[in-house]
């Protein structure tokens, strides 16, 4: 199997030929560096290329000597793990040096470096992302067989799957996310080996999980492997709270979402996995450590649709639209109607009613709620409707 085979080719995609990554191989020299992970992937599968990751047999220090030399301001993002980023013109890039695994315990690794491509390569979760490619002549070096499974649709671990899901757990979730993203054809062996080591879940760090999860949940269609995460026991080790039927809600979700047209969004995902009862979205939120903005999508799409006859423009107004739509489209009801919708604002300030002979208080505030409430209800009738409004509720009637 060789790169011609697919329908993206290295040599055709514009990002080898970055002005920035022509001047890296040079100040790094061609021979010392690859390309390697997403962006060789990628661009094989005929997929946008964001970030390139380069890996080189110099030393950290090595390569940040030589980036100042050349100009380059570099920051050493991981260099514990003997990755920096150079900032180039057209968008920074991670270097990292060629490394072996001295020890890990699942969560972290003790790393020491190395200077034999295959060797690095070894280390790697996937076969996929085990690709390197000259920046030259673009070559691409295929250590265990990656090309042949991109071809087949085939997530695989590299060597044991047991082996690397032990050097770091979090490998159980980016199986199933790149299983969503391009696997046609299952590992059995890899799905045994995540279900076996579910548990290992448990000691990773919150903030690491939910990000991995959110990932998975942004997929275009992760229903599928979502539902295979349940039935072999591994999602509820991180959503305990989800139960069948919470899937079965995500997968009509994502049906609804492609009918209206509306783009995936991980948030309103998670949150049909979850019951409709805000305490447990924010119990989630918190275990999670998320983001106070995201606990609040969650609570507040928590509590789904309570009045069937309230408009899409009401609870929109009312709730917001973002909450408006995600709960919309969670129950099936067209949130078309409010994808460009601006709500307006009420035609009637609390002065006017004070005009109207009520003495300025919690009267006043009373009278305008009523007011407002009555103006949504109607569908938010004109300045001339909402006046008549304001005089039934003076007049009592």
């Amino acid at each position: 199997m060789t790169a011609s085979d697919f329908t993206g080719n290295l040599a055709a995609a514009s990002w080898p030929r970055r002005a920035g990554l022509r001047t890296l191989t040079q100040v790094l020299g061609p021979d010392n560096i690859r390309w390697v992970g997403g962006a060789v992937r990628d661009t094989l599968l005929g997929a946008d290329v964001h970030d390139v990751d380069c890996a080189t047999t110099h030393l950290p220090d090595e390569v940040m000597d030589r980036c100042a030399l050349a100009g380059i301001r570099t920051v050493p993002t991981g260099i514990d793990h003997g990755t920096i980023t150079a900032v180039l013109e057209d968008g920074p890039v991670e270097i990292t040096t060629l490394r072996h695994d001295v020890s890990t315990d699942g969560r972290r690794a003790t790393v020491s470096f190395a200077s034999d491509w295959r060797e690095d390569a070894s280390r790697r979760d996937f076969t996929i992302n085990a690709l390197y490619a000259h920046p030259e002549t673009l070559e691409i070096s295929d250590y265990f067989g990656g090309l042949d499974d991109l071809i087949a649709r085939r997530v695989r671990f590299i060597g044991d799957a047991r082996e690397r899901i032990a050097e770091d757990h979090l490998r159980i979730l980016r199986y199933f996310r790149f299983q969503a993203r391009f696997g046609a054809e299952l590992d059995i062996e890899a799905e045994d080996a995540c279900a076996e080591l579910a548990g290992t879940l448990k000691g990773l760090s919150r903030e690491r999980v939910a990000d991995e999860l959110l990932k998975l949940l942004a997929l275009p269609d992760p229903g599928e492997t979502v539902e295979r995460m349940f039935n072999r026991a591994i999602l509820r080790v991180i959503l305990p709270e989800t139960g069948l039927r919470q899937v079965e809600i995500m997968r009509e979700l994502i049906a609804n979402e492609a009918t209206q047209g509306f783009a995936p969004d991980p948030l309103r995902r998670l949150a049909a996995l979850l019951p409709p009862s805000p305490e447990v979205a924010a119990d989630v939120a918190a275990r999670l450590r998320m983001s106070r903005a995201q606990r609040g999508v969650l609570v507040g799409v928590a509590a789904r649709l309570t009045n069937d006859a309230e408009s899409p423009k009401a609870l929109a107004y009312n709730e917001g639209s973002q909450i408006a739509v995600h709960r919309l489209l969670i129950a099936g009801v067209d949130a078309t109607v409010i994808r460009d919708w601006k709500a307006p604002n009420l035609p009637l300030k609390g002065g006017e009613i004070v005009q109207r002979g009520v003495a300025a208080g919690p009267e006043v505030a009373r009278i305008l709620q009523t007011v407002e409430k009555r103006w949504v209800a109607e569908g938010f009738p004109d300045d001339q409707r909402v006046q008549q409004i304001l005089a039934e509720e003076l007049s009592g009637n």
